[in-house]
């Protein structure tokens, strides 16, 4: 039996937009105030008093296009459980599995995303796509090196997150891929 490439989804960055213009929501994105554990201990550790929920623009429409992709869909996001209680429910997504991070935000000694060692550990040899706003080359060329199976670490801009010519990399990506 031929298994689906993975699709290792960020939520921050290519799901929701964070770094667009403060006062101008992407078309077709909601607003929602979400308090993941994580911002809840970051926020705490900030400043005294009671913590402000996390703003998160998300777009609806994303959850279809996503479950349309001939992937398995994995998160792979500071979020890890709490995507499925938080953000999954928001975008149509049923519970998806998750890496749980041996760090968060961790600092790696040949300056690797602190997330990417973690992610080829995880992917195990499958075909993978990587959609995440903090890829650099280094990654890239990590990934080249250690990963057996084919992968595509996909930088999104976290300004204007996910958009069509995304996906269409994605669907032409699964075509080619040898799973």
């Amino acid at each position: 039996m031929t298994r689906q490439p993975l699709l290792l989804l960020d939520v921050d960055g290519p799901l929701n937009p964070y770094a667009a213009p403060r006062l101008r929501r992407p078309a077709g994105y909601r607003s929602h105030e979400l308090m993941p554990a994580w911002w809840a201990e970051r926020q705490a550790r900030r400043a005294e008093g009671e913590a402000k929920p996390l703003r998160v623009w998300l777009n609806p429409a994303h959850g279809v296009e996503l479950l349309a992709l001939p992937y398995e869909l994995v998160w792979a996001t500071t979020w890890m459980a709490e995507a499925n209680a938080l953000i999954g429910p928001n975008l149509g997504l049923p519970e998806l599995p998750y890496i749980a991070w041996t760090e968060l935000f961790g600092s790696d000694p040949d300056g690797l995303h602190w997330k990417t060692r973690d992610v080829v550990a995880w992917a195990d040899g499958r075909p993978f796509v990587w959609l995440d706003d903090e890829l650099g080359p280094q990654d890239i060329e990590w990934i080249a090196a250690n990963h057996p199976g084919e992968a595509l670490p996909l930088w999104v801009d976290p300004r204007a997150g996910l958009h069509e010519l995304h996906f269409a990399a994605l669907r032409e990506w699964a075509e080619e891929a040898p799973c």
